[in-house]
């Protein structure tokens, strides 16, 4: 936090300011940003969260989710006016800006002083203060950190705390990852006495399923799991007619990756989904099995240790055979 005093100073007198955070944002990455947005506007600046894609309903009943801007066709001329006007534009849960789809260019192009808080492996040097911790549990423990940094721990009302609370939430599995410090379960003390609504925050993400989403998790379990028990592996194949089949919306295949890595003596897990232009990679272990060098090396990914994410341009039938090959051989 050595550049809180930098960006103090920059941020003392009103700016125009974006926050951004990567593609298909989840509950930190929009957790995160609606927090710091919320912030910000107390202190009368000028804030537009913008997104590279849009997100899963589960999410959309964060205090400022209305003033989001998602980018697509329609919003991207817009989006490019937002960026190149910005002052100071905040990075969110990202260490690289191929993260952020076509408006990484955007904010390369950028004047603004540019904010990385993140706390992903190897960040690219692109940011001109970086608040970035490995150790970090969430993108939102270290927005709480900031604010707090600032001096500004008295303006977390409700609205942000649960932001935040949501973020460090689902970003650690609801505190099942080794993320999960003794800091981050003060931090999350720090959030309720502010008034968070915990078990509010942890029903709407957890229990608002869809009756598709559910018959489409029974199928995927009954049909769809594939155990490897020598190499303590389990993965799921989902492909582009499937998703059609059950009608599956963004978000509706989160978690699913969770239920084989559950299995007794699983060590690896993995979701391999069939989209419109590539296919998609989802990662989880436990113990040392590192997934975020795996998706690096072989799936043009990355991640944390434990979770982590990949794509491939291949078929889906090569992509499986290769996924299978590697475990394997591992």
């Amino acid at each position: 936090m050595k550049d809180v005093p930098a960006i103090k100073t920059l941020l003392s007198s009103p700016k125009k300011i974006v926050i951004t955070t990567h593609a298909n944002p989840d509950g930190d990455a929009l957790g995160s940003s609606l927090g710091l947005f919320l912030f910000l506007k107390k202190h009368g600046h000028q804030v537009d969260v913008i997104t590279p894609t849009s997100y899963p309903d589960f999410l959309t009943w964060m205090k400022g989710n209305q003033d989001v801007i998602v980018n697509k066709d329609s919003t991207f001329s817009g989006i490019s006016k937002k960026m190149a006007g910005a002052e100071v534009i905040f990075c969110l849960d990202f260490s690289g800006l191929k993260r952020i789809n076509n408006l990484g260019p955007l904010v390369a192009k950028s004047k603004a002083k540019k904010i990385l808080i993140d706390h992903h492996l190897d960040p690219e040097d692109f940011a001109d203060y970086s608040l970035w911790n490995t150790k970090s549990s969430a993108t939102a423990e270290l927005v709480f950190d900031f604010i707090e940094g600032l001096g500004g721990q008295k303006d977390i009302d409700k609205d942000i705390a649960e932001c935040l609370y949501a973020g460090i939430m689902t970003d650690t599995g609801s505190f099942k990852h080794p993320s999960t410090s003794a800091k981050t379960h003060r931090v999350v003390a720090e959030l309720m006495d502010a008034g968070a609504n915990i078990n509010k925050v942890n029903r709407t993400i957890y229990d608002t399923n869809s009756l598709n989403r559910l018959r489409f998790i029974g199928y995927a379990l009954m049909e769809k799991l594939v155990v490897l028990d020598k190499v303590k592996a389990a993965y799921f194949v989902i492909t582009a007619e499937e998703h059609e089949r059950f009608h599956l919306k963004s978000g509706d295949t989160e978690g699913l990756v969770n239920y084989a890595l559950s299995i007794k003596d699983i060590e690896l897990a993995a979701i391999i989904m069939e989209r419109e232009d590539e296919i998609k990679l989802s990662f989880r272990s436990v113990g040392d099995r590192a997934v975020n060098t795996f998706a690096a090396e072989h799936f043009e990914g990355g991640g944390h240790k434990n979770a982590a994410g990949g794509h491939s341009q291949d078929t889906l039938e090569n992509t499986v055979e290769k996924f299978k090959r590697l475990i394997e051989s591992q």
